[in-house]
C-alpha cells in the first residue's frame, strides 16, 4: 500500500469529513448500485448502443 494512502486516512481520522459530504457519497454510490440494477435486470436499450457505420 502506498505511504500517501496512510497519510490520508490519518488526515480523515484528525478531521473527519462532514456529515453531508458522508450523505452525499453514500447517496452516489447508491445511484451507481441502482443504475447498475436496471442494466442487470432489464438489459441496455438498443436505441442507446452505437452502431458501425458501413464505408
Amino acid at each position: 500500500m502506498n505511504p500517501i494512502w496512510f497519510l490520508r486516512m490519518a488526515k480523515w481520522v484528525r478531521n473527519p469529513p462532514s456529515w453531508a459530504r458522508v450523505k452525499l457519497v453514500v447517496g452516489v454510490v447508491l445511484a451507481c448500485f441502482v443504475i447498475f440494477g436496471v442494466e442487470y435486470i432489464w438489459g441496455w436499450p438498443d436505441a442507446l448502443t452505437p452502431q458501425r457505420i458501413k464505408p
